[in-house]
């Protein structure tokens, strides 16, 4: 019970004292991809502003897959046109009575496929663009680097437990 009330008193002080507080003395970063550190732009001690670029991956396979997405998302569009157009045809057909209405589903079914190949290929390519934006890794407030554990050459693997790469305390007023 006197730990209980303890605490009450604390938070009311702390609460009641003006400016923010701090969760924690500091943060450690890690990238949301996975990939190799390419460089470290900051070094223990330095003062970096909210945004400002710490490290970045080499962006060679991230890249790569955004190059593929996009060369999908142009395949995928060239198709869906192509079957809009068979679609179309089709239908002129059927209302002129020269082609059946298996014909007309058919071509309504290829279109519906082909939409939905394209928008597939549109969300890989959004996956992809995020993802080469990721490379970077950007401090998420204003702060001092504290340490940077990962140098260049250190291998993130995002889908495990990421190593930290950067160490960053807030800047306290």
């Amino acid at each position: 019970m006197k730990q209980r009330i303890a605490a009450l008193v604390l938070a009311g002080f702390f609460g009641s004292m003006a400016g923010p507080l701090w969760a924690a003395d500091a943060v450690e970063l890690t990238t949301r991809v996975s990939g190799v550190v390419d460089e470290v732009l900051v070094k223990p001690g330095q003062r970096v502003k909210k945004g400002a670029v710490l490290l970045r991956l080499d962006k060679t396979v991230l890249q790569a897959r955004l190059d593929e997405a996009t060369a999908d998302q142009a395949r995928a569009q060239v198709d869906e046109a192509d079957a809009k157009r068979d679609l179309e045809r089709a239908q002129e057909l059927f209302n002129r009575t020269v082609s059946s209405t298996t014909e007309l589903d058919a071509a309504a079914l290829r279109h519906a496929r082909a939409r939905a190949a394209l928008s597939a290929a549109d969300a890989r390519s959004v996956i992809a663009r995020k993802n080469l934006g990721d490379a970077e890794l950007r401090a998420p407030f204003s702060g001092v680097v504290d340490a940077v554990p990962g140098g260049p050459g250190s291998v993130v693997a995002a889908d495990c437990q990421p190593r930290t790469l950067i160490i960053l305390s807030p800047v306290r007023p």
